[in-house]
């Protein structure tokens, strides 16, 4: 049996991460008191015929001394219930994208009230759920997703996700649009060539062979890439053993374009050969 824990702040995406597992025929319950995890799983488990796959979302609707005891009750299924996975998926955004998502929908925030606004409610947020941001597994920043994209996402790396198997996603961005929230490690390749000061070449993306062309021909651009490969072969044991399910490497330039989406499709490619669950992200061109 699977226990997949739906959490993140209000406006991140977390009901239609819902919708997407049960689309995949996980059984599904919203808003559940943290507390009932331990009752639902001793209800599910005595059933004759149990659900192989249970989601349920935690959010900021949950009492305070709930959501502060999440650590401790997580250890103690995880300990209590060893033939359920349980895996912690957290959905988040910049502010200023919650913001414009709860001004489009006018929609009230469940913290806001007469003497809170929507940007303290916000924030206030994100304290409360940072004991259960702490514990995730996998973090996905929903900033610049689109929902097709969000569903998407969570239907290939949570339902196809294969128990002692690590999910490896490799995604591009471009600092000047801002990090990632939901990378595991970042690598910076801003001091690569740039096709983009190469006129007939700016037009282009790094999925595209005259941008292939000019990036294989870099000593160094080809030596960048040795050394990150190295450092996820020589550290992927490691995530295997301590049961860590999820990782997403970053990669990043100026723009998000060029660079760093030739360098992610080349690891990926390299991963691919030794892995079942690769993904790619290109940030900058969804």
């Amino acid at each position: 049996m699977k226990l997949v824990v739906i959490s993140g702040r209000s406006g991140s995406g977390k009901s239609t991460a819902l919708q997407a597992l049960e689309d995949v025929d996980f059984y599904c319950i919203d808003n559940l008191p943290a507390l009932l995890m331990p009752s639902l799983l001793d209800q599910m488990l005595q059933d004759p015929s149990p659900p192989d796959r249970i989601a349920v979302s935690i959010d900021a609707r949950n009492l305070l001394s709930n959501l502060r005891r999440f650590p401790e009750l997580l250890g103690d299924m995880r300990q209590r219930y060893q033939a359920v996975t349980i895996e912690v998926l957290y959905l988040d955004a910049s502010d200023p994208t919650l913001i414009k998502r709860y001004s489009a929908t006018r929609r009230k925030h469940p913290l806001s009230g007469d003497n809170t606004s929507l940007k303290q409610a916000i924030e206030d947020e994100r304290e409360l759920l940072e004991p259960i941001a702490n514990l995730a597994d996998l973090r996905i920043d929903t900033t610049r997703l689109k929902l097709y994209d969000l569903r998407d996402n969570i239907k290939e790396r949570v339902s196809l996700h294969r128990d002692q198997h690590v999910s490896l996603q490799f995604e591009s961005f471009g600092f000047k649009h801002g990090l990632p929230l939901d990378a595991d490690f970042t690598f910076d390749v801003r001091v690569l060539p740039n096709p983009f000061w190469v006129p007939d070449l700016r037009a282009f993306t790094g999925l595209e062979e005259p941008v292939i062309r000019f990036l294989d021909q870099s000593p160094e651009v080809t030596e960048m890439i040795g050394d990150i490969q190295g450092f996820i072969d020589k550290w992927m044991p490691s995530f295997r053993s301590s049961n860590r399910s999820y990782v997403t490497i970053a990669i990043g330039c100026t723009g998000g374009q060029h660079r760093s989406v030739y360098i992610v499709e080349r690891l990926a490619a390299h991963f691919r050969q030794q892995m079942d669950s690769v993904h790619v992200r290109h940030r900058e061109l969804d």
